[in-house]
């Protein structure tokens, strides 16, 4: 977990133009597919320069072998999961960008695989999310939140990179196979044909309040 956290740390500092997007599809059934995006290629030279050092404020930088080992690690550790399957890593280091995607058997199984991953890799390191119910779905509404080690790691950066996030965005996506009837989150976005909702903001006004992307989504009875 430390080199993961350190990876995260990194990403953050490479790049003041860093644009995250989560993409997470739920059927009636309740199960679905998760998706995950991380794009530095606006920031690809940074990037390119700071891999070129030893190190950075002390800590060794991750060479690109490095990187990738970290990546295949953690997607070996996803597959192996109860209830998870289909997982695809692609990363591209030209351009600075990975995507992820599994599906779910039920989104208490995806939040049961990320719980147990963090518990493995650091067995002395409790996080809030550990007993946090970040997803709930009961079949007409999804309450939705965020996860707390995703900002925990934002918080541990220095101060000018923090602030260099705002910079960036993070757009979250909500997909179902009914029609949306509304949501509690007036920052939300409901997509013309009535089955996406969206939410956007950036990295650095998420790390200060969690609630941004917090909401809750009832859906219509009628199948799609």
């Amino acid at each position: 977990m430390n080199k993961f956290i350190l990876l995260s740390i990194l990403i953050f500092v490479f790049a003041s133009c860093i644009e995250i997007n989560d993409d997470l599809k739920i059927n009636s059934d309740g199960s679905g597919t998760f998706k995950y995006v991380i794009n530095l290629s606006e920031s690809k030279t940074k990037v390119n320069t700071i891999l070129s050092l030893d190190s950075l404020d002390g800590k060794k930088v991750p060479s690109i072998e490095e990187i990738k080992e970290i990546i295949a690690e953690y997607k070996t550790k996803v597959s192996s999961k109860n209830g998870i399957s289909n997982v695809v890593v692609e990363s591209d280091f030209t351009n600075f960008i990975l995507r992820f995607s599994c599906d779910f058997n039920d989104v208490m199984s995806l939040q049961k695989a990320i719980r147990e991953i963090a518990i493995e890799k650091d067995k002395k390191q409790e996080y809030k999310e550990f007993n946090h119910i970040w997803l709930d779905f009961q079949g007409n509404k999804l309450v939705r939140s965020v996860p707390t080690l995703t900002t925990e790691t934002i918080q541990k950066l220095k101060k000018e990179d923090s602030e260099a996030l705002k910079n960036g965005k993070y757009t979250s996506v909500t997909r179902f196979d009914k029609e949306i009837e509304r949501c509690e989150n007036p920052k939300a976005t409901i997509s013309k044909n009535g089955t996406a909702c969206m939410i956007k903001t950036n990295p650095y006004s998420l790390m200060k309040n969690l609630e941004i992307l917090e909401n809750t989504i009832y859906l219509s009875t009628i199948k799609r």
